[in-house]
């Protein structure tokens, strides 16, 4: 997509101001929001890209949009569901940006057709460790960096624009919440979806679920439908679940939903899945109490982040005798066929419940594994399960136990675990699971001063 000039000038000015930070110290990108749930360490220069936040231009019939790389899937979803499109993967909160689900991952319901949101990329304009603007593309000169930008972190530069491929969205999403009382039979619907795009006949285009024990798991099936279709069929008003009810409650107790488009795509971030209770925002009094402006993802971030620097809640468990807690706040990928396995493992060994689950499969099979960095194998089914809260550690165990557990266990059964959290792993363990020889290949070519910390550095030194 053509570049329109005040697009071109932000370019410009980004590569200026990255020459201007102090050449021997280290880069880092000022965001006043983020995503992750690492403590950063160490001091850094701080490069504002502020200019590439918007919606750059939207190309309907190529059905693309040019977006910065900075611009959030919230402002982006505002820009392009009037027009009546969407994006083909729209991660769950509305304060993830583009350019963070194409270096850092994400995912969506859409995803067992569309895989993950970097696949929906078919160019992106990354300003490099070296100073250098260029535009990396399926091919061509700049394919090494396309194919290794997923989950590297921004270790090799930063995204400044991205040319994303969008869908028509419906007007609404027609839901059914499916129960089983047997996680082995749950997956085995899900490999059903994922093989026919239907269940029972009736064609799924969404589809997700929660674990709520071992006896008690939904998968969520959605359609899109229009407002002639509702109205012949009477399904009545679309729910809203802004205010005093919560989604995730939800599904236990409806069989079937409507939502509009909009509030589909954000039914988690209101209560941040269901991660809000942490903050009282689940309890009727202080619901009522707390403005529904403040019920979004980035405020209980905000909030956590308090917690990081200050530890309030920390330091009332141990005046109240209780003993500290590890941090257990993960997305892991399992093959399918092990899925179930894992969940059983889980459930029986770490408490906490519910868990999320997203089935994914790569849109790209082009190669074996096209995305060197986080090695899915191409025509093999996933399931992402999420869990997001935290367990007291044990007597005489330390921080960090559980999630050395989990991250055994998943590699055990074939799978990986994204890096926007909490990671143990030694450098040689790390290096073998994400793609290590490639990644310095490309790192030595886009950033051979190391301007930018590793991403082992990153991801487990929290630099």
């Amino acid at each position: 997509m053509e570049r329109p000039p005040g697009y071109v000038t932000g370019v410009q000015q980004a590569r200026a101001r990255y020459a201007a930070l102090p050449a021997g110290r280290p880069v880092r990108l000022a965001k006043r929001t983020s995503n992750l749930f690492r403590v950063r360490s160490g001091d850094a220069s701080r490069l504002d890209l502020g200019a590439f936040q918007d919606v750059v231009a939207v190309d309907e019939q190529e059905r693309t949009a040019l977006v910065g790389g900075l611009c959030t899937y919230e402002r982006l979803v505002e820009e392009l569901l009037p027009r009546g499109w969407m994006p083909r993967v729209v991660p769950q909160l509305r304060t993830i940006t583009t350019g963070g689900a194409l270096v850092g991952l994400g995912i969506e319901s859409t995803s067992f057709r569309h895989g993950l949101p970097h696949e929906s990329v078919r160019e992106v304009d990354v300003l490099t460790g070296t100073g250098e603007v260029v535009t990396a593309r399926p091919q061509g000169e700049h394919a090494d960096l396309f194919r290794t930008l997923p989950n590297s972190y921004g270790t090799f530069g930063y995204c400044l624009g991205l040319t994303v491929e969008l869908e028509p969205a419906p007007s609404m999403v027609l839901l059914r919440h499916e129960r089983f009382t047997d996680i082995g039979a749950a997956m085995e619907a899900v490999g059903e979806i994922m093989a026919t795009g239907a269940r029972a006949g009736e064609p799924v285009a969404f589809l997700d679920g929660i674990v709520f024990s071992g006896t008690e798991t939904y998968l969520t099936l959605g359609r899109p439908v229009e407002a002639e279709e509702v109205r012949c069929a009477g399904h009545g008003s679309p729910s809203d679940y802004t205010g005093a009810q919560i989604y995730y409650r939800s599904v236990q107790h409806r069989r079937h939903d409507l939502l509009r488009a909009e509030d589909y795509l954000w039914r988690w971030d209101t209560d941040w899945f269901w991660c809000s209770r942490a903050f009282g925002a689940q309890h009727p009094t202080v619901r009522r109490l707390w403005p529904a402006r403040w019920r979004r993802s980035d405020v209980y971030w905000r909030l956590v982040g308090v917690e990081q620097r200050y530890a309030p809640q920390a330091r009332l468990r141990r005046l109240r005798g209780l003993p500290d807690q590890e941090r257990v706040v993960q997305d892991v990928e399992i093959p399918l066929e092990r899925t179930a396995e894992f969940l059983r493992w889980f459930l029986d060994t770490v408490p906490i419940a519910p868990l999320w689950l997203c089935p994914v499969r790569l849109r790209d099979t082009s190669a074996a594994r096209p995305w060197p960095l986080y090695p899915m194998e191409a025509g093999r089914d996933y399931v992402n399960v999420g869990f997001w809260s935290a367990v007291d550690i044990a007597p005489g165990g330390r921080d960090g136990d559980v999630n050395r557990a989990i991250e055994h266990k998943v590699t055990e059964l074939g799978g990986h675990k994204g890096l926007y959290s909490t990671a143990t792993y030694d450098r040689a363990s790390f290096e073998q699971l994400y793609g290590g020889a490639v990644y310095a290949e490309v790192k030595a070519r886009y950033d051979p001063d190391g301007r930018l910390p590793s991403l082992y550095d990153k991801a487990v030194g929290s630099r």
